[in-house]
C-alpha cells in the first residue's frame, strides 16, 4: 500500500496532518473512506494505549482495495485554544473537518467520486449522518459502535454501568454523585444560546455544546436517511449497548430496505477480543496491545465493493 502524507484544512484556521492510504494495484477508480473519530482528542491512528484503531483500519482496507483517509482530530492538535471558545460544537470539532476530507478524496483523480463513504466510530458514528447532510454528500454510512441516542443520555447510561459494578458503599456515594451529575442537564434546552456558552457543565465541556448538539439529535437525520447505512457493533461492548443503540438503530431504520446491520460476538468498543467486559475496567483493557478483529474489517470492504450506486446497493451480510 501507498501512504501518502496530506493536509486537511490547507488554508484554513486548523490545517491537520493526516494520512491518505491508497491500495498497491488497482483497476480503475478506487472507493474510499473517511475515517471519523470517537469523542476526546486523538490523532490520525485513532491510538488508545498501544492500539490504532484507525490505522488497522486503513491498512485491512487497502488490502481490500479500498482507499482511505484518516487525519489528526482538531481538538488533539488545537485543543487548548478550542476549549476556550464558548462558541465552539461539534461543528467546529468534528463536522467541518470530516467534510474538508470528503472534498480532498472527490479531488483526488484516482478516487470515484461516487464511491466515496464515510465510518463513524462511537461518537464520530452519532455524527456520520449529520456530517453527510451537512455537506459530506457519502455514497454510504457506516457506524461503527455508535448510538441514536443524545450525548446526555449516553452519558447517564454510562454512570448507571458504573453504579452497577460498584460495592453497596461506594454505590450509596456514588448515586449523590451521578444525581448532581445529572442535575446539571436540568433545563438544558430552555436555555438561550448565549446563557449556555456561559454555563460550564463540567471540566471542558459548556452547556451550549450539548444543547447544540441534542437540537440536531441523529434520529432526525436517520430517519430521512435515504442512502444505504451499515451499522455494527461488538456484543461485549460496555461504552454503547446492544439493547438501546444496536436496536434503536434498527427500529429507527425498520422500514428502511437500505440498513445492514452486524453484531460480533465477544468485540469491544473497539472491535477487538474483549477481556474484562466491563466498564471500570476499559483503561486497562485498552492498554493490552491488540488489532481490530479481521472479520470487521472483511465485512466493511464486502459491504463497500458491493456498492453499485446509491439506489442499488441490497447487500445482506448474516
Amino acid at each position: 500500500m501507498i501512504q501518502e502524507k496530506i493536509i486537511i484544512g490547507f488554508n484554513t484556521k486548523y490545517p491537520l496532518n493526516g494520512i491518505l492510504t491508497i491500495p498497491n494495484e488497482s483497476v480503475g477508480l478506487l472507493p474510499a473512506v473517511v475515517l471519523v473519530h470517537g469523542s476526546g482528542p486523538s490523532n490520525m491512528d485513532a491510538k488508545i494505549g498501544p492500539n490504532t484503531f484507525f490505522k488497522d483500519i486503513a491498512e485491512g482496507l487497502a488490502g481490500k482495495g479500498i482507499a482511505s483517509v484518516r487525519y489528526d482530530k482538531r481538538t488533539f492538535v488545537y485543543g487548548k485554544v478550542m476549549k476556550d471558545d464558548p462558541s465552539m460544537t461539534v461543528k467546529e470539532e468534528t463536522i467541518e473537518d470530516a467534510i474538508l476530507a470528503a472534498n480532498l478524496l472527490s479531488n483526488d483523480p484516482r478516487i470515484d467520486p461516487n464511491k466515496i463513504f464515510i465510518i463513524g466510530h462511537s461518537f464520530g458514528g452519532m455524527l456520520a449522518p449529520r456530517i453527510d447532510a451537512e455537506g459530506g454528500n457519502f455514497a454510504g454510512i457506516i457506524i461503527m459502535a455508535g448510538s441514536p441516542r443524545k450525548l446526555e443520555e449516553i452519558m447517564m447510561s454510562q454512570n448507571d454501568a458504573v453504579l452497577k459494578s460498584l460495592n453497596k458503599l461506594l454505590r450509596w456515594l456514588a448515586k449523590k454523585q451521578i444525581a448532581a451529575f445529572s442535575k446539571k442537564f436540568d433545563n438544558l434546552y430552555d436555555m438561550s444560546d448565549d446563557k449556555a456558552k456561559s454555563t460550564k457543565l463540567f471540566a471542558g465541556i459548556r452547556a451550549y455544546y450539548i444543547k447544540e448538539m441534542g437540537e440536531h439529535p441523529a434520529s432526525d437525520y436517520l430517519t430521512k436517511l435515504e442512502k444505504p447505512v451499515f451499522i455494527v457493533l461488538g456484543e461485549k461492548d460496555v461504552q454503547a449497548n446492544v439493547t438501546e443503540d444496536f436496536e434503536g438503530y434498527k427500529e429507527l431504520l425498520k422500514n428502511k430496505d437500505h440498513a445492514t446491520y452486524k453484531l460480533y460476538p465477544n468485540l469491544n468498543h473497539l472491535f477487538m477480543p474483549s477481556i474484562y467486559g466491563n466498564i471500570m475496567k476499559i483503561k486497562k483493557e485498552y492498554a493490552i496491545p491488540q488489532k481490530v478483529d479481521q472479520q470487521v474489517i472483511v465485512d466493511i470492504a464486502d459491504w463497500i465493493l458491493s456498492f453499485e450506486s446509491p439506489v442499488e446497493h441490497h447487500v445482506i451480510i448474516k
